[in-house]
């Protein structure tokens, strides 16, 4: 089986002007994307990985068009490997507010990490980081996520490869503070049919629950008269 489950829980915890921490369960995928799964067909609506969800034309295949971003950035993966951690279309409806692509040279050596951000406006944005032994990166923000967070400061990530643990971590730092901190941590699980079946009954409707829990939370932040900071739309990055 060349995909994973990882069942755990994702936290985002909003630590100024006032403290707010965001909790929900969920399981991701962890593919290969030259063996994405296939499987029977009553799994169909909920185990679909599209291109045209991450940045890619609808009738190529997503590794092609990662292989052709990277070229563009000066990254030649031929004959590597690159793991994909993300959500699948349930009964049509995907969100992901975080992918992430562990890219390896041909020896099997990492080479870089993709960090694909998804915001709400259905906007989204790549940002490619060196890969380092520890897993730790970072990188200026560049993109609008949030309406209650500046576009400004340096993620500081840690993005290890998954094992038998998740275990990542979005720190957002402004003027030498913490403003915004995420992390994402589970288990593996194999991806058999019946384990996506159990991940299926068990988390019902994941992408539309986080989808409308956000926008929730976003209220809540608004009712809080949390400051604003105005949207620039975004242009494709591809």
């Amino acid at each position: 089986m060349s995909a994973a489950l990882y069942v755990g829980r994702l936290t985002h915890t909003r630590r100024t002007p006032l403290r707010r921490v965001f909790r929900r369960r969920l399981y991701l995928w962890l593919v290969d994307l030259d063996e994405l799964p296939a499987y029977p067909w009553w799994l169909g609506p909920f185990t679909r990985i599209l291109p045209s969800d991450h940045l890619a034309e609808p009738d190529r295949p997503l590794r092609a068009h990662v292989d052709g971003w990277l070229r563009e950035q000066g990254i030649d993966l031929t004959g590597g490997r690159v793991l994909m951690l993300t959500s699948a279309r349930v009964f049509g409806h995907v969100f992901n507010p975080l992918t992430v692509y562990w890219c390896f040279t041909a020896a099997g050596d990492p080479a870089c990490v993709i960090a694909e951000v998804h915001n709400t406006y259905g906007e989204r944005h790549r940002y490619l980081l060196r890969a380092s032994p520890s897993g730790h990166v970072r990188t200026p923000k560049r993109f609008y996520v949030s309406p209650f967070l500046e576009v400004a400061g340096e993620y500081r990530m840690r993005l290890p490869v998954p094992r038998e643990r998740l275990a990542l971590t979005v720190a957002l730092v402004q003027d030498d503070r913490t403003v915004f901190s995420a992390s994402l941590t589970g288990r593996r699980r194999e991806a058999g049919p019946m384990d996506v079946l159990r991940a299926v009954l068990t988390h019902p409707l994941l992408p539309q629950r986080i989808s409308l829990a956000i926008r929730l939370h976003g209220i809540v932040l608004r009712l809080r008269r949390l400051p604003v900071f105005p949207r620039r739309p975004a242009r494709r990055t591809s």
